[in-house]
């Protein structure tokens, strides 16, 4: 049984983990960090929720099946590597689109490798906690 501080703490240091992750996946394309990276600082914040409130608890505030996370992650970086293929480049070349480019401004760069992290992030989120949840509903 835990405390009742451990259980608000954890509200609060959740919501940061998974603020903190984003950022890390945003932040990994020119610097440390990104994808995998940002997948486990994700997880960190659910399994921190699952040792105060139960397996449960957890899976109900993650809202979807970490195995569907998983697949749908890996499906997500495929087609980004499959993007490269479209202009007629090799499989997992970065693809560019700048969104609202004017003359003088390129506009918003948005680019496949973005894509790919976003992939591999949700691929490692939702390998990490299937395994933490099949080992803690196990004991």
């Amino acid at each position: 049984m835990t405390s009742l501080i451990v259980r608000a703490a954890t509200r609060l240091l959740v919501g940061l983990l998974l603020m903190f992750s984003i950022w890390m996946l945003l932040r990994g394309h020119n610097d440390p960090g990104g994808g995998f990276i940002g997948g486990l600082i994700g997880a960190t914040g659910f399994i921190l929720y699952a040792i105060a409130h139960g397996s449960k608890a957890a899976r109900e505030a993650l809202r979807l099946d970490p195995q569907t996370i998983a697949v749908s992650g890996l499906g997500i970086a495929f087609l980004a590597g499959l993007a490269g293929l479209i202009p007629g480049d090799a499989i997992f070349t970065g693809q560019w689109l700048f969104l609202g480019a004017t003359e003088g401004d390129k506009g918003l760069p948005l680019s496949t490798i973005l894509v790919f992290d976003l992939g591999v992030y949700l691929v490692v989120l939702g390998a990490v906690l299937t395994l933490v949840f099949a080992l803690e509903e196990e004991i």
